[in-house]
């Protein structure tokens, strides 16, 4: 097993410098696209639903993500509650959207890292992390003096400034985005307005890949460290599954990290939307796999239909 990358940071006094730098851009707040400039500190919500309390759903050893992540003790995972995209589809919009969840304070998730350590988790993996960055910089700082060494995995959507991954480089092991879309008309229409995803998100990714290099098992299966991409398959082509694909053929490794997700569900307010309130069907999937086959992408998970 590697070590954690923020281990060094943590005893040079480095990690906490830049989660008390990430903080103060709650002041008016611009950690993500959307840049809404709420004073967080202040107590205001964001665009995202969160102030400066944080907030959390859930904590527990999850089964369910790539199984190189798993392991026999699970992922170590942290739901944080609110989110900036705003998917009319999401699979928890009660958390996303609708604010369930309790606050917390830092040091209580530092104390949930060390409890899920303890039982035996494999890494910490924060979903929907991206307004709270600052929390998470300074919990692992507070983790890691009390005697955290897993791995950190960033669980995001994959709309990231690249100025605020550039503060997580050395922190984060590894990086779990989304590329949800090839058209910007498509993630306005399904994301909140949210036209520049694409582009934006093709930044990230090379930012991410940049710090972190091919997600690659080491011998007892698991992967410390790397890129790992998903993306979903939606009805109708909506996320434009062959576009994303051949993005990353022709800018990253041809043994990237590419989970073709499987699992899409019309839940949420997505029975709005008549081209995506239906399952996608084999053939749909099938279309995806193979046309990731030709562009030689070598490093798949391929889902069966759920």
């Amino acid at each position: 097993m590697r070590g954690a990358s923020y281990l060094t940071l943590h005893r040079t006094g480095e990690l906490k410098r830049r989660g008390e730098r990430l903080w103060q851009m709650m002041e008016a707040c611009e950690l993500c696209f959307r840049r809404c400039k709420a004073k967080r500190l202040s107590g205001e919500r964001g665009f995202c639903g969160a102030n400066a309390r944080l907030e959390i759903s859930a904590y527990h050893p999850h089964f369910g993500e790539e199984r190189p992540l798993v392991g026999k003790g699970g992922s170590g995972t942290i739901f944080l509650t609110h989110c900036n995209l705003r998917c009319v589809f999401c699979l928890n919009g009660e958390i996303s959207q609708g604010g369930k969840g309790k606050v917390f304070t830092i040091e209580d998730m530092a104390r949930m890292m060390i409890d899920l350590q303890r039982q035996g988790c494999v890494n910490i993996n924060f979903v929907t992390p991206t307004h709270y960055v600052p929390h998470i910089v300074l919990a692992v700082d507070e983790a890691a003096r009390l005697g955290l060494c897993l791995p950190i995995v960033y669980n995001t959507c994959g709309w990231e400034r690249r100025e605020v991954l550039k503060l997580l480089d050395g922190i984060v092991d590894i990086y779990l985005p989304d590329m949800k879309y090839a058209e910007g008309e498509k993630a306005a229409r399904y994301s909140a307005g949210a036209r520049t995803y694409p582009e934006e998100t093709k930044e990230a990714i090379w930012e991410m890949h940049r710090q972190v290099g091919v997600a690659k098992p080491e011998p007892d299966g698991l992967i410390y460290r790397g890129l790992m991409i998903r993306h979903l398959v939606m009805p109708n082509d909506v996320s434009g599954s062959t576009e994303v694909l051949d993005w990353i053929a022709s800018h990253l490794p041809q043994d990237t990290y590419v989970n073709i997700m499987s699992q899409y569900m019309p839940l949420h307010r997505a029975r709005e939307f008549p081209e995506i309130s239906r399952r996608i069907t084999r053939e749909e999937y099938d279309l995806v796999v193979r046309h990731a086959g030709k562009l030689g992408l070598t490093n798949l998970e391929i889902q069966g239909l759920r």
